[in-house]
C-alpha cells in the first residue's frame, strides 16, 4: 500500500501498539460494526463442527469414498475372520493331532492375509487421491477468499502469517486426513465386528475385556483437550515466525543499513523460542497417549489371559477359544489405541482446519451486490459531502471533508504526511467505507454501487509500483485483459515506456521476476502507468506516480499524463507542488481536514498554509509576489 496509508493505519505494528483489538478495525460510530468490517459468521467452535466441515469437502469426492469404504470393509472382514479360523485350527486339528484339513486351512488363512494386505494398500492409494483432491479444493477456496477480502484485513496481518495458513495449516490437515479417515472407519468396523465375535465365543471373557475401556476413553478425552490447544498455539507461533522471516527478507537492505541485524535476530529468537516451547508442550502431551494406551491394553490382555487360563484349567472352555479371544481382544483394543496414538495428528489437523475456516468465515469484499455503474456513461462527477472516517472510534483520520470535482477536472491533494490524502482515494475506491457522510459519483452514493463495477471506472497508479512475474506485455495487459497487442504497445507509448521496453533483448516478451526485481523502480512505475492508460478509466488516481522517476523522464510522463487526463476526472496526490500548479482545484489537507481549497493562484493569494508550504519548497525565490 502507499506510504501514507502505512502512517494512517494504526494496525501495522507487530508489538500491537495502537492496534484495534482483535486485529481488525474497531466498530464505527454509535457502537455498531463499521460498514466494511468483515464479521465472522456464526459457527460452532469445537472439534466436531470442524470435522463436519472437513467431511463436507471430502464428500465431494463421493465415487472415490465409496471405493474406499468397500476396500475398508473387505480389509476389516479379513481381519475379523482370521482369528476365528485360527482358533478352529487349534481346536480341530492341532490339539487332537489331526493333520488332515490343516494345510487347507493354513492356505486359506494365508490367502485371507494376502487379500487383506492388498485391500489395505489399495485403500490407502485411493484415499491419498481423494484427500489430495479435497485439499486442492480447500486450498483453492482459501486463495479465492484472500482475493475477496477487504484491504484493511491485510493491514493487520503479515504476509507470512497468511501464507502459513495456505501451506503449513493445510499440510497438517493433509497429514490428518491421510492417516485417520480410513483408520476411523476401519476402527469402527473392527470394534463392532470383534465385539460380536467375542460375545459369541464367551460372554464372561468379553465382560473382562471391557473393564479397561472406560479408563481408555477418559484418558483420551483428558489428553485430547490439552493437545488441541497446544497444537493451535504451535501453529499460531509458526505463522508469526513466517511473518517475521518474510518481513526481514523483504526489508533486508533497511535492516542492514541501520545495523539492526542483532535486534532482528533477538526478535526471531524470541518468537522461535515461543514456537519451540509450544511445540515441545504439544509433543509431550500427545506423546503421553501411546504409553497410556499400551499400558491399559496390556492390563486388559493380562486379565483375559489369566481368567482364560483359569477357565481352561477348569475345563470351562478350550485353548482355541482362548487364542481366538486374545486375538479379538487385541483387535478390539488396537483401533482405540491407534486413534489415541494418532491424536496428535488429528488435533494438529483440526487446529490447522480451524485456522483456515477462520478466514473462510469472514465476510467477502463483495458480500452484497449493488447497482451497476455503466462505465461508458460515467461522467466523472465526484462529490464528498461531510465525509469522516476512522479506523477506530477515538481517532478520526478524516473529519467533515467536503468538495466537488466536476467531470474532467484535475483535483490535487497536497499536505503533510498523514494528513489524509491517500485515505480520500481509498474511500473513493471503497477499499474502506466512510464512517459518516456520503461520497457520490454522478449523483449516486457509492455504497449503493457494485464494487466491481465501480472499480472498473477508476484507474490508479500508486507510488509503490508493483509488477507480477510474467512478460512485460502481460503486465501491461493487466489493466484490460481483452486488449490486443497493438493496444498494449500504444498504451506503453503514451506512458513513454515503449523506448526502454524495445531496448530489452526480448522487448515486450521479456520475462519479469516477481515484483519486477530485474527492472529499475522507475521502469516499473512506467509499466504501471501504461497499465492505467490501457484500462481507460473515467476517473484517474495518481498517488505520487512520478516520485521515483528522474527529472527528464518525469517531463515526458507529465506530458503524457496531461494528454491522458483530458476528459477524465483526475485525483493527483503530490508532495512537489510544482507538479500540481495547473490543477483545477487544490485541496490542502491538514489533520484530516480540507483546510484550504482553490486554484494555485487563489491559495497563494490567501497566504495561508498552502502559501507557507509553497514558500518552504522554493525558499520564496520562485513565488510571484505580484500575483498575490
Amino acid at each position: 500500500m502507499p506510504r501514507e496509508t502505512h502512517t494512517e493505519t494504526s494496525g501495522r505494528f507487530r508489538n500491537g501498539q495502537d492496534k484495534p483489538s482483535g486485529g481488525l478495525p474497531m466498530p464505527g460510530p454509535g457502537g455498531g460494526p463499521g460498514r466494511g468490517m468483515p464479521k465472522p459468521k456464526e459457527r460452532a467452535r469445537d472439534t466436531g463442527a470442524t470435522l463436519r466441515r472437513l467431511w463436507a469437502y471430502l464428500n465431494r469426492q463421493r465415487a472415490g469414498l465409496i471405493l474406499v469404504y468397500a476396500l475398508t470393509i473387505l480389509a476389516a472382514l479379513v481381519t475379523m475372520v482370521s482369528p476365528y479360523l485360527l482358533g478352529v485350527a487349534i481346536d480341530r486339528f492341532i490339539t487332537p493331532g489331526r493333520s488332515e484339513g490343516l494345510w487347507g486351512l493354513c492356505v486359506l488363512l494365508l490367502g485371507l492375509y494376502a487379500a487383506g494386505a492388498a485391500a489395505s494398500w489399495l485403500q490407502a492409494y485411493v484415499m491419498t487421491g481423494v484427500a489430495q483432491r479435497m485439499l486442492q479444493s480447500l486450498r483453492g477456496d482459501l486463495f479465492r477468499k484472500y482475493q475477496q477480502l477487504p484491504i484493511f484485513f491485510f493491514d493487520t496481518r503479515t504476509h507470512g502469517e497468511l501464507m502459513s495458513r495456505n501451506t503449513n495449516d493445510i499440510e497438517n490437515v493433509s497429514n490428518g486426513l491421510n492417516q485417520t479417515v480410513t483408520q476411523m472407519l476401519t476402527s469402527l468396523i473392527v470394534v463392532i465386528g470383534s465385539l460380536i465375535f467375542m460375545l459369541r465365543l464367551d460372554i464372561r471373557l468379553t465382560l473382562v475385556s471391557l473393564i479397561t475401556i472406560p479408563l481408555v476413553m477418559l484418558a483420551t478425552r483428558l489428553i485430547a483437550g490439552v493437545t488441541r490447544r497446544s497444537f493451535k498455539q504451535q501453529q499460531e507461533r509458526l505463522g508469526a515466525l513466517n511473518g517475521l522471516i518474510e518481513e526481514s527478507v523483504g526489508g533486508l537492505r533497511t535492516v542492514q543499513i541501520f545495523r539492526r541485524e542483532p535486534a532482528m535476530q533477538a526478535e526471531f529468537d524470541g518468537i522461535n523460542g515461543e514456537l519451540n516451547r509450544a511445540a515441545v508442550r504439544a509433543q509431550i502431551v500427545s506423546g503421553l497417549v501411546g504409553p497410556v494406551m499400551n499400558m491399559l491394553n496390556n492390563i486388559s490382555f493380562a486379565l483375559i489371559a489369566a481368567v482364560g487360563g483359569w477357565m481352561v484349567w477348569n475345563g470351562w472352555t478350550s485353548v482355541g477359544v482362548i487364542v481366538s479371544f486374545l486375538n479379538y481382544s487385541r483387535q478390539f483394543g488396537r483401533p482405540i489405541s491407534d486413534l489415541a496414538n494418532q491424536y496428535n495428528l488429528i488435533q494438529s489437523g483440526v487446529a490447522g482446519a480451524e485456522r483456515v475456516f477462520e478466514i473462510l468465515d469472514l465476510d467477502n469484499e463483495y458480500e452484497s451486490e449493488g447497482r451497476a455503474l455503466n462505465g461508458n456513461a460515467v461522467r466523472g462527477e465526484v462529490v464528498f459531502d461531510q465525509v469522516s472516517f476512522a479506523y477506530r472510534p477515538d481517532r478520526l483520520i478524516l473529519q467533515d471533508v467536503s468538495f466537488r470535482a466536476n467531470p474532467g477536472q484535475k483535483i490535487a491533494l497536497v499536505g503533510p504526511t498523514g494528513a489524509g490524502k491517500t485515505t480520500i482515494v481509498n474511500l473513493l475506491t471503497r477499499f474502506y467505507e466512510v464512517s459518516s457522510g456520503v461520497i457520490r459519483i454522478d449523483g449516486q452514493d457509492i455504497r449503493e454501487l457494485d464494487k466491481n463495477d465501480l472499480r472498473r471506472s477508476v484507474g490508479m497508479v500508486l507510488q509503490d509500483a508493483y509488477v507480477f512475474a510474467g512478460t512485460i506485455r502481460d503486465n501491461i495487459r493487466y489493466g484490460r485483459l481483452d486488449a490486443s497487442d497493438s493496444e498494449v504497445e500504444q498504451a506503453a507509448r503514451l506512458a513513454n515506456a515503449d523506448a526502454f521496453i524495445r531496448a530489452l533483448p526480448k522487448g515486450y516478451d521479456s520475462e519479469l521476476t516477481m515484483g519486477g526485481g530485474n527492472l529499475s523502480h522507475g521502469q516499473r512505475q512506467l509499466l504501471t502507468i501504461a497499465r492505467a492508460v490501457l484500462a481507460d478509466p473515467a476517473i484517474l488516481i495518481l498517488d505520487e506516480a512520478t516520485s521515483s522517476i528522474d527529472t527528464r523522464t518525469e517531463m515526458h510522463i507529465q506530458a503524457a499524463m496531461r494528454s491522458l487526463m483530458k476528459g477524465r476526472t483526475s485525483f493527483v496526490i503530490a508532495h512537489r507542488l510544482s507538479t500540481v500548479q495547473d490543477a483545477d482545484k487544490i485541496l490542502f489537507m491538514n489533520g484530516g481536514r480540507a483546510a484550504e481549497q482553490g486554484t494555485h493562484e487563489e491559495l497563494l493569494a490567501a497566504r495561508g498554509a498552502y502559501y507557507a508550504l509553497y514558500r518552504s519548497q522554493f525558499n520564496g525565490s520562485d513565488v510571484d509576489e505580484s500575483a498575490v
